[in-house]
């Protein structure tokens, strides 16, 4: 099964940017760049991300506005600030230079056991297992495991039957070729006939591929209802910056959680000493989470006078913006025009 993975993966690999070496630093930014987001999407801005940040140390000197403005729309921006903090850790404690043992590179922010594996084999060609989504379900599959995926014992079974198999291989090119596997071939809607392993695959032999993997999460989205102001003084915006949360470091029009815009403007002038205007109702808008939906309900405030935190729509440009809040900014000029 290993040199028939390898093998296939040699030949049709993935044009991918962060390949082109094994440059430890890179595939690091890239791994990171790629959880919970497709490689097509992820490539426009890892190529921006390396040609302004090419070294961890250009990294760990860069502005913390400016990471985060590069990142803005990716989503999931905690990832941006776990790679300014461990990029700051690996200059002062590695003296710049990338860390070379799994133990090492678990340690740093926002890495976890499949980023840490990926780095370790793809850059240094230890045989450390990356599993992921994507290798859960290929391996489901091929050992027809009839347990939920899900269950952290399965995941743990899982990672164990891929530490045995890649021991004496190459551990590069079989961890990223159950990458493309799962991305190209074993996809939710398999395409068996394709698959370089498909002969010994227990889900095709037993006419499961359309069952298998058992993945059942226990995940509940909360909602969360806004009334979302879009504050104005003489053709200049009131946004904040987030000082924590989700969207920390981001910035984003001021909302809170009420029903009225009357109550909005009380919550307001608590908060800012200021009054607002209330000029009209523009529209809702809808933003998902992982684990939470957020309902905008969009208003037009205007100040009574100058105060801080106002930008002009060029400025606006130019901050990391949430994508959240970009969305109701352009249902905002939309409704303008």
């Amino acid at each position: 099964m290993q040199k028939e993975l390898i093998h296939w993966y040699q030949i049709h690999q993935r044009d991918l940017p962060w390949r082109k070496n094994k440059d430890p630093y890179k595939i690091w930014i890239s791994e990171i760049m790629l959880q919970q987001t497709q490689a097509e999407t992820v490539i426009p801005y890892y190529n921006r991300f390396i040609n302004t940040y090419d070294t961890v140390s250009s990294l760990a000197n860069a502005k913390e506005e400016d990471i985060y403005k590069l990142w803005e729309g990716l989503g999931y921006y905690r990832r941006a600030k776990y790679l300014y903090l461990s990029a700051k850790m690996i200059v002062e404690q590695y003296h710049g230079e990338f860390p070379k043992t799994y133990e090492d590179i678990i340690k740093l922010k926002g890495i976890g056991s499949y980023t840490a594996g990926a780095i370790c084999s793809i850059a240094y060609g230890l045989p450390i297992p990356a599993v992921d989504g994507n290798v859960l379900r290929i391996i489901a599959r091929y050992y027809g495991i009839k347990e939920n995926i899900a269950a952290t014992c399965t995941q743990k079974e899982i990672y164990e039957i891929v530490r045995q198999l890649i021991q004496g291989y190459d551990a590069s090119s079989f961890n990223q070729g159950l990458m493309d596997l799962g991305a190209l071939i074993c996809t939710q809607k398999p395409k068996c006939d394709e698959c370089p392993i498909h002969k010994d695959c227990q889900a095709y032999q037993q006419g499961m591929r359309n069952i298998l993997p058992i993945n059942i999460k226990n995940i509940k989205k909360t909602d969360h209802h806004y009334i979302t102001g879009i504050i104005t003084y003489n053709n200049q915006y009131m946004m904040i910056k987030n000082t924590s949360g989700m969207l920390e470091n981001l910035y984003g029009f001021i909302q809170y959680e009420c029903e009225s815009p009357y109550t909005y403007m009380e919550l307001f002038n608590q908060a800012y000493h200021a009054d607002l205007a209330l000029v009209e109702y523009i529209g809702d808008v809808k933003h998902i989470f992982t684990h939470r939906k957020w309902y905008m309900h969009i208003y037009h405030f205007v100040l009574n006078k100058p105060i801080d935190h106002l930008y002009t729509l060029d400025q606006i440009y130019q901050i990391p913006l949430s994508t959240a809040h970009n969305k109701v900014l352009q249902a905002f000029l939309k409704a303008d025009d």
